[in-house]
């Protein structure tokens, strides 16, 4: 299957972008490997305005969402797709600037499932927002109206366990966060992260047939259903590698992902043996491998 990356994107760091009618788009200036050009921060409305996603706290990000407002427009709702800090670090100051509630599935282990003391100290979960609580908890499938919009809170747990993405149904659009991207696959990582829970929401994410996906870093994503085909195939064709590998008597995903990642820099192999962790502890959910000791990149790991 042909890659469907986009990574062709040089958006303007701090300037509000008009993607559609009552949508516009702020990258924040925080780019990384992880980030690829920033956050995306989503305005989304008319008059009454609701923020998708704040970002980090950076005094440049905060200046270049309030200069977006014009004169009669405020922004009354910040929604949050997950809470990772490049996501959520910015809602305090956001929420003092303009009084705004907020919304979101819950606090960072909201949406979790499994047993969190089977992990090693070793596993802290990086880049989580620990201090994050919303106004108010989305459940699944709550209707929130924007001028404008209505947008359908769906929960698409996988790259962290409390992560919605916001669709509207009228308009064939989602709000897809980091669940689904057109510069890259996403990163699943324990114990936030579940790769069973990953692979179960993009297939409802499939379902829904949006034509556009307005991601939380890169370029809007115009054809989804290409994407999530790639994603599910990419998935199991790392599944089979790493069966492979057990085979061959590697047993840890530390490992495991030296082998099978010999094509990225070494600063990224950490988050590549997380990857494989999370493909791990989805074979023994599935009765495939088992485990020995606490959970962690050095533990063993046995078909």
């Amino acid at each position: 299957m042909a890659s469907p990356f986009v990574t062709d994107f040089r958006p303007e760091i701090g300037v509000a972008e008009k993607l559609a009618s009552g949508i516009r788009r702020i990258v924040a200036p925080n780019a990384s490997a992880m980030t690829f050009t920033g956050t995306n921060t989503y305005l989304v409305g008319e008059g009454k305005l609701s923020v998708i996603d704040p970002g980090p706290d950076d005094d440049q990000h905060l200046e270049a969402i309030l200069a977006a407002l014009s004169g009669h427009e405020r922004i009354s709702r910040i929604l949050v797709t997950h809470s990772h800090l490049d996501h959520t670090a910015l809602v305090p100051r956001l929420v003092s600037e303009t009084g705004a509630e907020t919304f979101a599935f819950g606090h960072w282990q909201a949406g979790q499932g499994g047993n969190r003391e089977e992990f090693s100290d070793t596993i802290r979960g990086e880049g989580i927002d620990f201090e994050f609580g919303p106004d108010h908890s989305l459940a699944d499938n709550a209707v929130i109206s924007v001028n404008g919009f209505e947008l359908a809170a769906i929960w698409t747990p996988g790259h962290l366990g409390n992560h919605l993405s916001f669709h509207s149904p009228r308009h064939r659009i989602l709000f897809s966060g980091d669940h689904v991207m057109a510069w890259s696959t996403t990163v699943v990582a324990p114990p936030g992260g579940d790769m069973s829970d990953f692979l179960g929401s993009l297939g409802r994410v499939r379902a829904l047939d949006a034509t556009a996906c307005f991601p939380g870093h890169g370029p809007v994503l115009s054809h989804p259903r290409r994407m999530i085909d790639y994603q599910l195939r990419h998935r199991k064709d790392r599944e089979v590698q790493i069966i492979k590998a057990l085979e061959m008597g590697a047993s840890s995903a530390r490992q495991i992902a030296g082998m099978i990642y010999a094509d990225i820099p070494p600063q990224l192999l950490p988050s590549a043996a997380m990857n494989v962790l999370a493909h791990l502890l989805d074979l023994r959910r599935r009765g495939l491998a088992t485990t020995e000791g606490r959970i962690s990149t050095d533990c063993r790991f046995n078909l």
